[in-house]
């Protein structure tokens, strides 16, 4: 009797999934429409002329940033760059031997240096060797918090201790209290893979969600907390999965705010897809799918994959499935469902 009602369940499953995966994929963009890290439009040129080796796109962009004080793209459009940098330098070369005391050009060194230092076999050493690299960029444009975010992801490289830790963390929130991208290199700081624990790294991103700005992306980091308890595999915790699942909840509220397909959120809702679908919430992982539209980001899928394109769409394909799977074979008016 078991095994029948066994195999009875599993060809529900099956018809479940047959009947319905393919009208789940209705707002989802077909996978050859989904980039992986798509540039904006601002910052989609600056890149195209820095693979001419003509850098000075680049240097209006982040002047452009700089003068108006939005601290949050500037942020990404140093990552952007420097990691362009990393494969091919020759534009900064050229930009930091015209204009070597560039506030702009000494914060995309400052951020090379430390990628490229963190990914060399003397990680620590090297490290420790371009702090200066940091305290120019730091000196050259003394409102700008982006090398004080350097600065934080430097200070977990080189082992530095929480008075350190708290020191370059009071200067970044002294020049801007809401930035995002401080928030997260402290969040990672205080994670528990590195010099604090699950219970600190959800006390800091949730006293900073809290204290955020409407809309803001800060709101966000408890789900990056979240993410940091689930990756270390620690999950026996009750206190983590209830907060873990309340920080979803608010990551879930701060997406809905935005538009969908917007490029703004896009890491903040791929993670929340993947935190969503680790808590085993398909439907609210699937909407969050198609919120993110074409936009798939490396952060969360990297983690998991060196293809992270590849697992974001077969993420997306499994979620279809297993809403698919719970989803009763007859659903309209009057008719009857499979139980």
């Amino acid at each position: 009797m078991d095994c029948t009602m066994s195999l009875l369940r599993t060809l529900m499953r099956t018809a479940r999934m047959i009947r319905h995966t393919p009208r789940l994929a209705d707002g989802l963009p077909i996978d050859d429409a989904v980039l992986l890290d798509a540039p904006d439009d601002r910052i989609g040129p600056a890149l195209v002329a820095a693979a001419l080796g003509e850098w000075r796109p680049a240097a209006d962009l982040l002047a452009a940033t700089r003068a108006a004080a939005e601290w949050e793209n500037r942020d990404r459009y140093v990552m952007r760059l420097a990691t362009f940098a990393d494969a091919r330098d020759e534009w900064l070369s050229a930009w930091l031997t015209q204009t070597p005391r560039d506030p702009d050009a000494l914060v995309v060194r400052a951020e090379l240096a430390v990628r490229r230092a963190w990914h060399s076999p003397a990680r620590h050493e090297r490290l420790r060797e371009i702090g200066p690299l940091i305290d120019a960029a730091a000196d050259s444009a003394t409102s700008d918090p982006v090398p004080w975010r350097i600065a934080l992801d430097h200070a977990r490289g080189t082992h530095a201790d929480h008075r350190a830790f708290e020191a370059l963390w009071e200067q970044a929130v002294r020049r801007s209290s809401h930035h995002y991208g401080c928030h997260v290199a402290a969040l990672r700081y205080l994670s528990a893979q590195w010099y604090g624990s699950h219970r600190e790294c959800f006390d800091f991103a949730e006293q900073a969600a809290a204290d955020a700005l409407p809309g803001s992306l800060v709101q966000a980091l408890p789900v990056r907390a979240a993410f940091a308890w689930l990756e270390s595999g620690d999950t026996s915790s009750s206190v983590s999965q209830d907060r873990t699942d309340t920080a979803t909840d608010l990551a879930i509220a701060l997406s809905a705010g935005y538009p969908p397909g917007d490029p703004w959120p896009a890491e903040v809702r791929n993670l929340t897809a993947y935190v969503l679908v680790r808590r085993g919430r398909w439907q609210e992982a699937l909407d969050q799918f198609r919120l993110i539209g074409p936009h798939a980001t490396s952060f969360p899928w990297s983690r998991i994959s060196s293809d992270p394109l590849g697992q974001f769409l077969d993420m997306r394909d499994g979620v279809r499935i297993e809403v698919a799977s719970m989803t009763p074979l007859r659903t309209g008016l009057g008719e009857p469902t499979d139980h």
